[in-house]
């Protein structure tokens, strides 16, 4: 890891604990409760930390294309957590030369318009292998919800990069769905 990349890393680390982890009673969207919350959104919605999200998640994309053999020809992950870490990851590998459109999945298809669960699919060839993006993973449930969407539009996900693993079994059950999934962090990572 260069010295750039380890300066952004850490840097991502500062503010994901200081804009988005909290401790505070929640329930989470997997249904359980915790004590500890961590709202990435408020961290990828920031000006420097979209933009050390994004090259921090396209590093790690870069990690997983690696391992899995092939290179994903778009990123995305479910609304609306993973749309402003798609966006950065999209620019960040731009910045690099390296053309990955982002894709969008919605929670429910539009009422009008392409009534599609997807946006962004004109930019991505029928077909192509593509990458996601996840903000936290606990059971994997919501991930694994997008990642049906985004097969049933004829896509195929090759690996999940996630910002933090709550180390509770999700990162297993995305891997036992065929999917390489590694994480920048962990939540105890943020426990000091």
């Amino acid at each position: 890891m260069s010295t750039a990349e380890t300066s952004n890393r850490k840097r991502l680390f500062d503010l994901l604990k200081t804009l988005s982890y909290e401790n505070r009673d929640v329930v989470l969207a997997s249904g359980s409760a915790s004590n500890e919350y961590v709202d990435c959104k408020q961290t990828a919605l920031h000006p420097e930390g979209a933009k050390v999200l994004g090259a921090e998640l396209f590093s790690l994309c870069e990690a997983i294309e690696a391992q899995v053999g092939q290179m994903g020809l778009g990123v995305g992950g479910m609304a609306i957590g993973a749309d402003p870490l798609a966006t950065a990851t999209s620019l960040a590998a731009y910045d690099r030369g390296r053309h990955l459109p982002a894709y969008l999945v919605r929670k429910e298809p539009k009422s009008h318009g392409t009534q599609e669960y997807l946006e962004g699919l004109k930019n991505i060839p029928a077909g192509a292998n593509v990458l996601m993006v996840e903000d936290v993973v606990t059971t994997g449930g919501s991930t694994l919800k997008a990642v049906e969407r985004v097969r049933a539009s004829g896509l195929n996900p090759i690996g999940v990069a996630v910002i933090i693993d709550r180390e509770v079994g999700g990162m297993t059950n995305l891997k036992e769905q065929g999917l390489f999934a590694q994480a920048l962090f962990k939540l105890s990572d943020f426990r000091e």
